[in-house]
């Protein structure tokens, strides 16, 4: 490891001057002499770009210039990164200063402490660093301190505040993510691109409200789920709900159905939520189905049973890091006193500080979190995958511990990134969102969304996205190479609200007339034509997404054609196109490619008012 010398250039002495009044600066330096930083680039065969999309860049890998750490390096997926520095820990305190220069241009930046992993003290550039193509690239980094690595964090993860573990964990999970097993899984997870979220528990009888008032009125997030949170109800006052949260014998059937009418292949259910009530009969615990309620049965079981007969896979839920119920303040006091020290921000990130258990954290994670994981994964032999949620303050250590439970369990059981870390076999890009093609990286993205405005059940929440809306969503998640997790939450009895039902059997007809344009494909070179930030309206005919399959290309619409369809993007230059057809539909159709468009001619042929897709056959193969 380097130490690098106090900096010498004019703006370090700037530094020296404001830190000696006592301000904090974090301020960006122009980097050393370039003309020597640049001038002979090279390869280091020992840095390659992560499985998780990262570039680590230890301290003894660099060269210097002056101040400068150099690196050299291979990147495989460009795209926007966040450049973080990792400290050691005990050298971490005081204010941070720095600069970074990639491939020779300086970037103006401030330097913030973000959060602590074991290998030391992260801290992070607020303005990223963009990299336009793959290939050698070449970055340098100076600090006040001593660096021991510097870290290269697609912007995506850094948004959606997905911590990089540290290299003692990174290795040992790699394994367990490459394993024949694991490969298989995530082959069959991402041609499965739709799947249904179900957020369904007590809160459900709640319906958004309590005691009068909308959840609008209280803290938080407006979601109805979160209804304990909102009002800070007791923990012995939530428990009423449970008396009357006794659901249909019929929810089970009904809901594998509606999946299976909506195209989806894989069903992800709250076994159990930041609440802590359990959907299933657990063992460890008396605040779930069987020990809360008068519901004679297991709900997580009988949802499992119904779609395993419908031939869709099966996920679960769970809340981990956070339990309103029985996980005391989610350890907030000690990660609190801990960061203090190293003047690192520590989120409360929605736990319990009003009523919180008496039992320590330790306590809930070893006596239910572990247990209920381990339990769910043995009485569910098919299990597909854990969707872990609420990881906010659990350790490397305690996050890493899930993802090895679980594999040695069950090691084709796909877990989600939110169990902390970066340890997650995929990543979702946040609640309602897609990333941007700049953002996209080695890791599968899967993006869960609403079908109004709440994942659970809100009685007074009438903004139902329409079909179009719902597939304008799919298919730039498709064209984009991902997958998307589509909500519904049922009422207390397990009823699914009518709307979202007549949405979802809409949007169904159109994914299984156009399935071949969805399943088995990848990205193309091209993700979309013509698309606009249309809102609660339909789409335009002018408006395409791509997909592709081998030598074939697709393009989908979700607007009816007019008699003429012209498609820019697959102009000759894209390449030879030697056949065309319009799936869901065995009549010929006429077509031109020229040197400017593709030409369809539609004359006769009627579309859906939610659109329809073609299939181009190229003579080459174009796909990515």
């Amino acid at each position: 490891m380097k130490h690098l010398k106090t900096l010498s250039t004019g703006p370090t002495k700037q530094l020296q001057q404001t830190l000696a009044h006592g301000l904090i600066l974090l301020a960006g330096l122009v980097c050393v002499n370039e003309s020597h930083a640049w001038q002979t680039p090279t390869t280091n065969p020992t840095i390659v770009q992560r499985a998780d999309s990262c570039v680590v860049l230890a301290a003894d890998q660099s060269r210097t210039d002056g101040d400068a750490l150099i690196w050299d390096f291979e990147l495989t997926h460009p795209g926007t990164y966040t450049v973080q520095v990792v400290v050691e820990t005990e050298s971490a305190r005081g204010e941070h200063a720095g600069a970074v220069t990639v491939n020779g241009a300086s970037l103006s930046q401030q330097l913030k402490k973000a959060y602590i992993i074991e290998d030391g003290v992260v801290s992070e550039f607020d303005l990223p660093a963009v990299f336009s193509s793959a290939g050698l690239q070449t970055i340098a980094v100076q600090s006040n301190i001593t660096i021991k690595q510097v870290r290269l964090v697609p912007q995506g993860y850094t948004k959606s505040r997905i911590y990089i573990s540290s290299e003692k964990y990174y290795q040992p999970w790699r394994q367990m993510h490459r394993s024949p097993e694991k490969v298989a899984a995530m082959n069959w997870y991402k041609q499965a691109r739709l799947g249904m979220f179900i957020h369904w528990g007590v809160y459900s009888e709640a319906a958004g409200s309590w005691k009068g008032q909308p959840i609008e009125k209280g803290k938080g997030p407006k979601v109805a789920e979160w209804i304990m949170f909102a009002f800070q109800i007791s923990r012995e006052e939530y428990r009423a709900y449970a008396k009357n949260f006794n659901p249909d014998k019929s929810f089970a059937a009904n809901i594998a159905k509606l999946a299976k009418d909506t195209g989806m292949n894989y069903v992800v259910i709250t076994a159990k939520h930041h609440d802590g009530f359990g959907l299933f009969d657990s063992a460890h615990s008396t605040w779930d189905v069987a020990g809360a309620t008068d519901y004679p049965g297991d709900l997580i079981k009988e949802l499992y049973d119904a779609c395993r007969a419908q031939g869709i896979e099966f996920g679960v839920y769970y809340s981990h890091g956070k339990d309103w119920g029985d996980g005391g303040d989610s350890n907030y006091a000690a990660v609190k006193a801990y960061n203090d020290q190293f003047g690192v921000h520590t989120r409360p990130n929605g736990i319990n500080l009003w009523d919180s258990s008496p039992d320590t954290y330790e306590d809930y994670l070893e006596n239910k979190a572990y247990a209920q994981i381990k339990e769910l994964v043995e009485q569910l032999p098919e299990l597909k995958l854990i969707w872990f949620d609420g990881d906010g303050l659990l350790t490397e250590a305690q996050a890493f511990r899930f993802y090895e439970m679980i594999y040695k369990l069950n090691p084709s059981v796909i877990v989600s990134r939110r169990v902390g870390y970066d340890f997650g076999d995929y990543i979702d890009a946040g609640d309602n969102k897609t990333p941007a093609a700049s953002e996209l990286a080695a890791k599968h993205f899967e993006t869960c969304g609403t079908a109004n405005h709440s994942w659970g059940f809100k009685a007074h929440d009438h903004r139902w996205k329409s079909a179009n809306q719902l597939l304008r969503n799919f298919v730039d998640i498709v064209s984009k190479g991902g997958n998307y997790l589509l909500n519904i939450g049922p009422d207390g009895k397990g009823r699914v609200p009518e709307p979202c039902v007549e949405s979802f059997q809409e949007m169904g007809d159109w994914v299984k007339t156009n399935s071949d344009a969805i399943f088995g494909t990848t990205r193309w070179t091209i993700l979309r034509e013509g698309v606009t930030a249309v809102k609660n309206s339909n789409s335009l005919p002018t408006e395409f997404w791509f997909s592709s399959k081998g030598h074939k290309v697709y393009a989908m619409s979700l607007a009816t054609a007019p008699e003429v369809v012209r498609i820019l993007s697959l102009k000759r230059s894209a390449g030879e196109v030697v056949g065309v057809r319009l799936l869901g539909n065995a009549k010929p159709i006429r077509w031109t490619q020229t040197d400017e468009a593709m030409e369809v001619d539609f004359t006769g042929i009627e579309t859906s008012t939610n659109g329809y897709a073609l299939e181009f056959t190229l003579k080459k193969t174009h796909s990515r």
